[in-house]
């Protein structure tokens, strides 16, 4: 392959927003992976509207008292766990391949950098690495499950 042609390719990937490409031919193998600041952002769900009360009477919907709102629950004994999150929607996988041991397991340590999963998105196979240092503390995902954008995959204690 010609310098032209993997520029060409490294410029392709970058516009095309896929993080990792491996590449292996009898000639050649290519492994390009782009590393990118992630930033975590949580929005509360929008809460449904409440349903229209066009076919209640006026005067019995006036009359009736507003209940009083559950009591708050209590608080989270892991409020200081760390949730490392996924960055894509895809297939989560806990090792490289169904013979190798998953990358991570409950009360191993991790380091900022080490892969934790693989999310595979279209056929491809995405190493998704550790954004924080600590101990894993729960795995909140199945193997082979279906994950969404920004689902809650591991619980780490950073302490």
């Amino acid at each position: 392959m010609k310098a032209k042609e993997i520029r060409d390719l490294i410029d392709f990937i970058s516009g095309s927003g896929l993080e990792e490409v491996n590449i292996e031919t009898e000639e050649f193998k290519i492994n390009v992976k782009r590393s990118s600041p992630q930033v975590t952002v949580a929005a509360a769900p929008a809460a449904p509207a409440p349903p229209a009360a066009a076919h209640a009477p006026a005067p019995a919907a006036a009359s009736e008292a507003p209940k009083p709102a559950a009591p708050a629950p209590a608080p989270a004994t892991d409020a200081h766990l760390i949730t490392i999150k996924s960055p894509m929607i895809g297939t989560f996988y806990r090792s490289a391949n169904p013979e190798s041991p998953a990358f991570v397991n409950v009360g191993d340590s991790v380091k900022q950098g080490d892969p934790v999963c693989i999310i595979e998105a279209m056929k491809l196979f995405n190493e998704i690495e550790s954004e924080i240092s600590g101990k894993v503390v729960k795995v909140l995902v199945e193997d082979a499950q279906p994950v969404e954008y920004d689902q809650p995959l591991f619980l780490v204690d950073p302490s």
